[in-house]
Formats: structure tokens, C-alpha cells, sequence
């Protein structure tokens, strides 16, 4: 049967959710049949340098990551 799994970070902390989402795939074994993502618009953040990757006025912004997959047969 098919699952979803949603995950989700910040966009100047990808490596976390990368490395999240890669020890889930170890452990669960799960059989991947797609992965798809969305990063949100940005907000404008008043203080200059934001957290965002590209050091601009604006924020980091919010990614998710949807897993569609079979759950590992035990």
C-alpha cells in the first residue's frame, strides 16, 4: 500500500533535512516512488542580511519535501 511521508525545514538548514530524510530511508527501507518539493515565498525580513542562502533582506524560507512510498515488507 502507499504511504506519504512529509518532511520539512528551513532553507539555509538543507543539510539537517537532507540528513534527516536520508537516515528515515535507511531505517524505514522504504521503496520510494516519487519525491517532490516546494520552497514558500519568501517574507521580507526588516533586518538586513537575513538568514536566507542568499544574504538578502529576506528570511529563510520554508521547504518540504513529500515522500510517496511502500513501506519496507517486514
Amino acid at each position: 500500500m502507499q504511504q506519504v511521508k512529509l518532511f520539512k525545514g528551513l532553507e539555509n538548514e538543507l543539510g539537517a533535512l537532507e540528513n534527516e530524510v536520508n537516515g528515515w530511508l535507511r531505517r524505514s527501507r522504504a521503496r520510494v516512488i516519487s519525491m517532490s518539493g516546494n520552497i514558500a515565498p519568501q517574507t521580507h525580513n526588516l533586518e538586513v542580511g537575513g538568514a536566507g542562502l542568499s544574504r538578502t533582506a529576506f528570511g529563510a524560507s520554508d521547504v518540504l519535501l513529500i515522500v510517496l512510498y511502500e513501506a519496507a515488507e517486514s
